[in-house]
């Protein structure tokens, strides 16, 4: 077994002649040489497991993309035939049928190798909220582990299995990755099926992935992703084919000098900040300066306005008639549910949807929101002080996203002077999974970091193709659709991912048309040879994105055939000639981003 089973890792070792069964084995090996009983609330049987593993058949990583790769799953979970706890043993209970996420992991190959501990009824950032022994972190077991998901997390850290599945409500699937130094994974929401979950809060539940690199959570979220006409929440979101690369001109935005709250931690902020620089060199600018006001206030009502009211509904019957077995803590968050009465939950709301009004505007001045995971890493002795503040601040940068329907991926960053992890989330509107991925690869990489608690460097990103997939479209832009121009959320907001920039043939002239705003270009073909070449991007679309985007083209532009450097020849906006009357001729800028540059 590689010594950190990353997917790519095992399949290499499988072809040389591994086997799962000998993974499989080294896994229970492994875990009983390491001294914490409280990761894993039920284990399967090594032998079922064994089985399983040589149940696989031959090595068919093809058709089975995550064949013979060990995973967890979160106790909130249901797998057939093993109790469901929630970490609450009075509320067991054993599962007739397997939640569709996990049942597309195991037809894709993986194997179960357990249910992992966690705060009850996921109710909690900490991790230690449990009746049971609570998880120690994987890199230093002073400090808690995270939670809710806290077991999940920590599995990943020691490298014992290559993902694991967690839930995430208000920070649960990003908070214990940045703790144990691995990748958290907060998919949009509804892109994932809930059935078979327990529910903390219905809205804004999720369930997410834990891994120690970005590629791994990204490949499993891909196997556990599809829409379930049986879950009322699913949606069916575009989950295009992996990103190639970062498109040019992304824009970056970080907490303003307001929003910067690290509660006097300098080591957390320097942490945060070389983070920051390398995300600078990665996409050649400084992150711009967000006012998170708006976000603070989001998140202040999950906790302290009327969503709590969310999670009294989703236990109910034990709250009412059994709060007794409920840990104190959790009993008591959630008992504050009583004071709201019902015109407060539409208060709430009223109060969210003027909030989400004023966050939407943030995204368009910028791409991505890098915030710090958690403000600082609190330690156990911390909680046995006050069970609540440490609680509290740990969700700073965690409490708005799901409220905001954003989607959020946390990525080690530079480690800390005192060898500590630091982990960055990037943020993004829903649907932006791909490009978090294709950005929180190459942070993980640029951060010189290692995976989980072990040696093992993060690894170098690795592309995928920069041509349209089978079922998508090419589609070249010249202006204002370009990556960090006002137009370009026309283009992501269709599930559009980007390809590669080039410029065309030298067939083409460019030129400013009149009137706007927004300033549009027209690009005119005219004959070999007989112009310039001219700077573009090319992305891919969905034909449903596809046909929406053509629609909304207002004249005197168009979609024709663009011939590019590169020999390709997709479909793009082209002018009519008369559309040119009166405009000026811009084609020794060489290209839009240029000529605005200039202006």
């Amino acid at each position: 077994m590689p010594p950190f089973p990353t997917i790519p890792a095992l399949h290499a070792a499988y072809a040389e002649g591994l086997t799962p069964r000998a993974v499989v084995a080294a896994f229970y090996e492994r875990l009983r040489g390491i001294d914490d009983p409280g990761i894993f609330l039920a284990l399967v049987p090594e032998a079922e497991a064994l089985a399983a593993a040589e149940a696989l058949g031959a090595f068919a990583p093809e058709t089975k993309p995550l064949w013979g790769v060990p995973f967890a799953v979160k106790d909130n979970i249901d797998v057939a035939g093993l109790p469901t706890t929630a970490a609450c043993p009075d509320f067991a209970y054993v599962p007739e049928e397997t939640a569709p996420a996990v049942q597309r992991l195991l037809a894709a190959g993986a194997i179960l190798v357990g249910k992992t501990n966690l705060d009850q009824f996921a109710t909690g950032l900490v991790g230690v909220r449990t009746p049971y022994p609570a998880p120690r972190n994987a890199c230093d077991p002073a400090y808690v582990p995270g939670g809710s998901s806290s077991g999940s997390a920590v599995v990943v850290g020691h490298g014992l299995v290559a993902f694991a599945l967690g839930t995430d409500t208000a920070g649960s699937g990003r908070v214990p990755a940045g703790l144990n130094n691995v990748v958290g994974l907060k998919p949009s929401l509804g892109s994932v099926s809930n059935r078979g979950m327990v529910p903390a809060c219905r809205t804004l539940d999720t369930i997410s992935v834990f891994a120690g690199t970005v590629a791994d959570a990204d490949a499993a979220f891909r196997v556990i992703a599809g829409y379930d006409p049986e879950d009322p929440w699913s949606r069916r979101l575009p989950l295009p084919p992996r990103s190639t690369g970062l498109p040019p001109g992304l824009r970056l935005g970080v907490p303003d000098a307001q929003g910067r709250r690290f509660h006097g931690d300098g080591q957390a902020e320097q942490a945060f900040d070389a983070g920051l620089e390398c995300l600078a060199g990665l996409v050649g600018e400084t992150a711009r300066p967000i006012d998170f006001a708006p976000l603070f206030a989001v998140a202040e009502l999950l906790y302290t306005g009327p969503w709590v009211a969310e999670r009294y509904e989703a236990i109910r019957p034990v709250i009412e008639e059994r709060p007794e077995i409920l840990h104190p803590t959790t009993r008591a968050v959630i008992a504050h549910a009583k004071s709201y009465a019902a015109a407060d939950a539409f208060a709430g709301l009223y109060r969210l949807a003027e909030l989400r009004r004023a966050a939407e505007r943030i995204f368009e001045d910028v791409d991505v929101l890098v915030v710090p995971t958690y403000p600082r890493p609190r330690t156990v002795a911390d909680l046995a002080i006050d069970p609540i503040g440490p609680n509290s601040e740990l969700g700073t940068y965690t409490n708005f996203v799901n409220l905001l329907d954003w989607c959020a991926l946390a990525v080690p960053g530079p480690r800390r002077e005192d060898g500590l992890p630091a982990s960055l989330t990037l943020l993004a509107p829903r649907g932006q999974d791909g490009l978090l991925a294709a950005l929180g690869a190459r942070l993980h990489a640029a951060a010189g970091v290692t995976l989980g608690a072990g040696d093992v460097p993060a690894p170098a990103p690795e592309d995928g193709p920069a041509q349209a997939a089978p079922g998508e479209i090419e589609i070249v832009v010249v202006g204002a659709h370009l990556s960090g121009l006002p137009l370009n959320r026309e283009l992501t907001d269709l599930g559009a991912r980007f390809l590669r920039s080039g410029p065309t043939r030298p067939d083409y002239r460019l030129y400013a048309l009149a009137g706007g705003p927004p300033q549009r270009p027209g690009l005119l073909r005219v004959g070999d040879g007989a112009g310039a070449a001219i700077e573009t991007e090319v992305w891919a679309l969905p034909p449903a994105g596809f046909g929406r985007f053509v629609a909304g083209i207002p004249a005197p532009l168009g979609i024709g055939t663009v011939r590019l450097a590169d020999g390709t020849a997709p479909k793009g906006f082209l002018v009519e000639t008369e559309g040119v009357t009166g405009a000026a001729d811009i084609t020794e800028s060489g290209g839009w981003r240029a000529f605005l540059a200039k202006a």
